[in-house]
């Protein structure tokens, strides 16, 4: 994968495009910290149950350069298919942290209007805990796998010679 990026990211396409664009190239480097920052904000984000995901990605911009493509694609990790499982399970948790009982959950608009106050605090102290966990989690694995590849790569150069 780490060398997938690297072809990418040093295409003469790509770079056209940025210059046509005006786009910074910094939002765009497959480098091993901007890739696992990108994962961090991505899958952060992702987490938190609330509209419009990918428009909190790109408001972190101003402030850290990372990959933004693929922060938002790790945002698209909670999509119409996913996002009851782990909204359930972010409540779940909440709920356990918090020592609450646990509602039983319709999956209709109505019981969620009724039911909002009842279950938006532990649906957000689980989600503080996936968000945190979750995204520190996943910028430990991209940092370790892409260290192991350049380990493995530089024994397989060495090797050949």
């Amino acid at each position: 994968m780490r060398k997938t990026f690297k072809k990418i990211s040093t295409s003469d396409r790509l770079k056209k495009i940025t210059k046509k664009y005006n786009v910074p190239f910094e939002y765009l480097a497959t480098s091993r910290k901007m890739v696992s920052k990108a994962v961090f904000i991505g899958i952060f984000i992702a987490f938190i149950p609330m509209p419009l995901q990918m428009l909190a990605v790109l408001a972190v911009m101003p402030f850290t350069r990372f990959n933004v493509p693929i922060a938002l694609a790790m945002c698209w990790l909670s999509n119409p298919f996913t996002m009851p499982p782990m909204y359930y399970m972010e409540y779940l948790t909440g709920s356990f942290l918090l020592g609450t009982e646990v509602t039983p959950v319709e999956l209709t608009l109505d019981w969620f209007s009724d039911n909002i106050g009842n279950i938006f605090i532990p649906l957000y102290v689980g989600t503080a805990f996936y968000s945190v966990f979750g995204s520190a989690l996943a910028y430990w694995a991209v940092n370790h796998f892409w260290k192991s590849s350049v380990k493995n790569s530089k024994k397989l150069h060495y090797k050949d010679r």
